[in-house]
């Protein structure tokens, strides 16, 4: 099967207020010691300070290496984990406050599409229980009467077809499998669609189709996407702006050519370097970032700076001064594309990546 054409989105423009804004969100998990009496002797450090806003309509990319907390960001975000401390405001209001009704209410309008297209479909139920699930939880949204035909409706806009209600997650694809569980968080007709990783365990060409369909379906039913990936290059053509993490924290966040073209931050330079370049010749001449050392361990992250270690910038204020995140004052004023937000006490733009 030939490989479909990536869409490439139209970059979204602020104009309304946020419609998510997360501050200072921290989930540490203990680590305990004993059998009978348990001690806490420490804590990993998951999400240690991430602050974002995500507008209306807009798509906000999230990348960085495995383990830097992305994937724990969204389960907080759909309050599938308890945050330890920080706020996470759905048009004003603070979620982690919330319970029961009033959560439930807020669930309904933040759905999440999981990384593992089978797993996270239930192998005893059919396509049409699975779809149709966030009726029985949100019975007002949908009468009995009416459940079938909704859920034959959501198949024939995820492209499958409206026959397969009485299928089993096991006589799909994987490609197919994912375009279920999209059509499962647009039953309650969400207004965010945070989407961990939606892409990654697909082969190449049917990525393609399921981030085209991603972005069919945004314009179609008015969502604002939060998407997860490590593929630096489908967050790209799918999202507006782009956040980058480390070891817990956001290191630098912009707009797509802002950050892809103008990175500022030494570990947002070594992840576009490592990106794959068609051209030969672009990859010959091309500068490659190679970082030392290990990743540090989120249950002990250095003083500072946590990308120090392995930063080849690196001074005595790195260990000394944490970095906040916010534009470097050496490019205030300079309305360039190198004004945004970047982590770094010695941020420096660099173009790593060959220009389109």
């Amino acid at each position: 099967m030939s490989e479909q054409p990536v869409m490439v989105k139209e970059p979204v423009r602020p104009s309304h207020e946020p419609i998510l804004e997360v501050r200072d969100l921290v989930k540490h998990f203990p680590l305990t010691q004993g059998i009978l009496f348990k001690k806490q002797i420490g804590a990993v450090k998951a999400v240690d300070g991430v602050s974002f806003d995500l507008f209306p309509g807009e798509t906000l990319g999230i990348v960085g290496e495995s383990g830097c907390g992305k994937s724990t960001v969204a389960r907080l975000l759909v309050n599938l984990e308890e945050a330890t401390a920080g706020q996470i405001r759905y048009k004003g209001e603070d979620i982690t406050k919330l319970s029961g009704r009033a959560l439930k209410a807020v669930r309904r309008n933040i759905q999440m599409v999981f990384q593992d297209p089978y797993t996270s479909l239930n192998p005893r139920m059919t396509v049409g229980d699975i779809i149709g699930e966030p009726y029985e939880i949100h019975p007002e949204v949908a009468p009995k009467g009416d459940r079938r035909k909704r859920v034959q409706d959501l198949l024939d806009v995820v492209g499958l077809n409206p026959e397969y209600i009485n299928r089993y997650p096991h006589q799909f694809s994987g490609g197919q499998r994912q375009r279920i569980g999209i059509a499962r968080g647009l039953a309650l007709r969400p207004e965010i669609i945070v989407a961990d990783e939606p892409v990654s365990a697909l082969d190449v060409s049917v990525q393609a189709q399921v981030v085209n369909l991603m972005g069919r379906l945004q314009d179609e039913f008015d969502l604002s996407y939060m998407f997860i990936a490590h593929d630096l290059s489908i967050v790209r053509h799918i999202s507006d702006r782009v956040g980058v993490m480390y070891l817990g924290k956001i290191v630098e966040i912009g707009g797509d050519e802002e950050i892809y073209e103008h990175p500022t931050h030494p570990y947002t330079q070594a992840l576009l370097s490592a990106v794959p370049v068609p051209d030969p010749e672009a990859r010959e001449h091309r500068e490659r970032i190679i970082l030392a050392g290990d990743v540090p361990s989120p249950a002990n992250p250095p003083s500072g700076c946590r990308f120090r270690t392995r930063c080849w910038k690196a001074q005595e204020r790195c260990s000394l001064e944490e970095p906040l995140l916010a534009v470097p004052p050496v490019f205030r004023g300079t309305a360039g594309p190198a004004e945004h937000e970047s982590a770094c006490h010695f941020a420096e733009e660099k173009q790593v990546v060959p220009g389109e």
